[in-house]
């Protein structure tokens, strides 16, 4: 990345932020915020609290919309085996196993888990779990659980940022491990921009949003940079 055009883009991005459409992202943080209430893989009832953990006042569309409902075909297979999904998730989170490693075998396991529901409901219409689909859903497990470690994943929004930051060999395929290392790379040139950040965190209220450190921010500069 060319730090010149970095800076520039964090001015344009700055300049966003001071106005009104920069509340078109929010619901990202009141999301993690419901999310890191409730979530907790020791709860007996995994079902009652995933879905409680996956929750928005404004909108459903991050696991909910025409063509994509990872969060309902989750729900089947913790219906199908909750102490398997358990299991799947808690790897998920090892943190001492590369990322593409866990979310190799998170796909994995969620592609065996839909074969069993596809023998146990031969009339079903459900063809797809979702969580290979540009790995969105997988790294909205992992940004909302550890906000300060990883964000969105949005393939297109990834690549058009990096092109435009001066970056030439741009990934053929999906990279999650780059994907992890730019986005704490720019967080961390971020947070030596103080009215950036500052302008960002006077958007969130209390008891709506979440409000810690998170690379959310980061994600929205994606998705910024990729229609801008």
């Amino acid at each position: 990345m060319q730090l010149k055009l970095v800076k520039a883009y964090f001015d344009q991005f700055t300049t966003y932020l001071e106005s009104t459409q920069n509340e078109d992202w929010l619901y990202l943080w009141e999301s993690q915020r419901i999310f890191q209430e409730n979530w907790d893989l020791e709860a007996t009832d995994l079902t009652t609290m995933y879905d409680a953990s996956l929750n928005n006042s404004k909108t459903r569309r991050l696991w909910t919309r025409e063509a994509y409902e990872p969060k309902k075909m989750m729900l089947k297979f913790l219906e199908l085996q909750s102490e398997f999904v358990r299991s799947m998730f808690k790897d998920l989170y090892k943190e001492s196993i590369s990322l593409s490693g866990r979310v190799g075998r998170f796909v994995f396991y969620c592609d065996e888990l839909l074969n069993t529901h596809e023998e146990l409901n031969p009339k079903s219409r459900d063809t797809n779990h979702y969580h290979d689909d540009g790995y969105q859903m997988i790294s909205l497990y992992l940004a909302f659980r550890y906000p300060d470690q990883y964000t969105l994943y949005n393939r297109d929004a990834f690549k058009k940022t990096l092109k435009k930051l001066g970056v030439s060999d741009l990934p053929l395929a999906d990279d999650l491990e780059r994907y992890a290392k730019v986005s704490t790379t720019l967080f961390k040139l971020m947070q030596k921009e103080p009215k950036l950040m500052e302008l960002h965190q006077n958007r969130l209220k209390e008891g709506e949003h979440y409000l810690e450190e998170s690379l959310l921010v980061v994600y929205e500069f994606y998705r910024f940079c990729e229609k801008n």
